[in-house]
């Protein structure tokens, strides 16, 4: 699986921290499929409301930012993300020319199109192409911790860019879980405070989502809260 190498400058907010590594155990060596979840309900496709998947400008691997009419900027630790699409027809080659749609919330557990406080944002949201060695790569911020669930990002895999702009067309969506002891870390940093305590209040184990199987959805995590942080995941489909 492929890693981003290096991420932007620290977002505002960003508060330093000692380096680190967590490695995830997902692992394609049985070349079993990613568990489909649910999309929950911000996914921002047309499913359930506003479909930015149509909008101009989502197609971009700097998802900090919001485009078009908006012009927030999502502050927190600096993340880089990096989802490498494999082929479990084919004993999970690359899958080049598929399309990932990725979302998440922003520091304060919130979603941007939805949440009332940046309902006029899209920051936090992306459609990239996979490139040779399957992978697709974004840069953004670490996510916050919200009531009820694990820190997560939400993310779709369509077939093409072109079938990327109707939710219909999606062939898998699932979710990405980060390690707890980076979630620690990060929570512990200015700005995300509320996240320390909603924190403490979930596990893994009893995350509604996760609680039934996460193994192939821990991010392999390097980098520092300092100069910031990348995420790994392996999605074969």
């Amino acid at each position: 699986m492929a890693t981003l190498v290096g991420c932007a400058a620290d977002s505002p907010g960003q508060a330093s921290g000692s380096a680190t590594t967590s490695t995830g155990s997902a692992s394609t060596a049985d070349c079993e499929a990613i568990p489909a979840e649910t999309a929950g309900p911000y996914p921002g496709n047309g499913t359930n409301g506003p479909n930015i998947l149509r909008e101009s400008g989502i197609v971009r691997s700097d998802i900090r930012g919001s485009f078009g009419s908006a012009s927030g900027v999502a502050a927190g630790v600096a993340l880089a993300i990096s989802l490498t699409v494999l082929d479990t027809s084919a004993g999970c080659a690359p899958l080049s020319g598929a399309a990932v749609y990725l979302w998440q919330c922003d520091r304060n557990g919130d979603y941007s199109m939805y949440s009332p406080s940046i309902a006029t944002e899209n920051y936090l949201r992306g459609v990239q192409e996979a490139d040779a060695s399957g992978t697709v790569g974004f840069s953004s911020v670490f996510p916050g911790c919200y009531s009820g669930r694990w820190p997560h990002l939400h993310f779709e895999v369509y077939p093409s860019l072109d079938a990327a702009t109707d939710s219909a067309n999606q062939i898998v969506t699932s979710q990405l879980a980060f390690p707890p002891d980076i979630c620690a870390q990060v929570y512990a940093t200015a700005g995300y405070e509320q996240s320390e305590l909603n924190l403490a209040r979930v596990s893994l184990d009893t995350d509604n989502v996760f609680r039934d199987g996460w193994t192939s959805q821990l991010g392999t995590m390097s980098g520092s809260v300092a100069s910031g942080l990348q995420v790994g995941l392996a999605v074969p489909i």
